[in-house]
């Protein structure tokens, strides 16, 4: 029987982007793991969540493409939020989310109402201005605490905290006026 070879020990982030810059799919799929949740909303804050899905691939198909081009392995986080940023500019200016219509024969599958209400919740936050909307949904969709929101953004850890508490005032104001709460 062959024996297999030995697995490789944990790597850090920077070990991780350095095999993945020479090629090792598995240290990118760690990448891929570890920051998925952080591109998926930054991604959120700006598309409709079925966009969203979508473009957490392209932004990481992208990333694998461009690794060499990554300077500072510490930089990853707010490289893949860019690259995240400019996925989703290019999808709303190609007019993503727009709905096609469907064959009059389909069985019913409408969302559920809680669906709905989650589609209108997201739809206000991203009705926030831009400097809110972020932090939130990487908060409160993505469950990321301060400092790796302060650490993906490049804003200072105050500036989160700051943004995250203005944010989710003018938040909650927008879904008692739409009776969402």
């Amino acid at each position: 029987m062959d024996e297999l070879p030995p697995a490789a020990p944990p790597a850090s982030p920077a070990q991780d982007v350095a095999r993945a810059r020479a090629g090792d799919r598995e240290a990118f799929g760690r990448i891929y793991l570890a920051w998925a949740p952080l591109v998926h909303g930054v991604l959120l804050a700006r598309v409709a969540p079925g966009d969203a899905d979508d473009l957490v691939q392209d932004v990481f198909l992208a990333a694998w493409r461009g690794l060499a081009g990554l300077r500072d392995e510490a930089a990853l986080p707010g490289w893949l939020a860019t690259i995240a940023r400019r996925a989703a500019n290019r999808a709303r200016a190609r007019g993503a989310s727009r709905p096609q219509p469907l064959p009059a024969d389909l069985p019913d599958t409408r969302p559920s109402p809680s669906a709905d209400r989650s589609e209108a919740i997201l739809s206000e936050l991203r009705a926030l201005p831009e400097a809110y909307r972020e932090t939130l949904a990487l908060r409160l969709v993505e469950g990321l605490p301060g400092r790796a929101i302060a650490d993906a953004t490049g804003l200072s850890p105050d500036s989160v905290r700051v943004n995250l508490s203005r944010g989710t005032r003018l938040l909650r104001e927008r879904l008692l006026r739409r009776g969402l709460t």
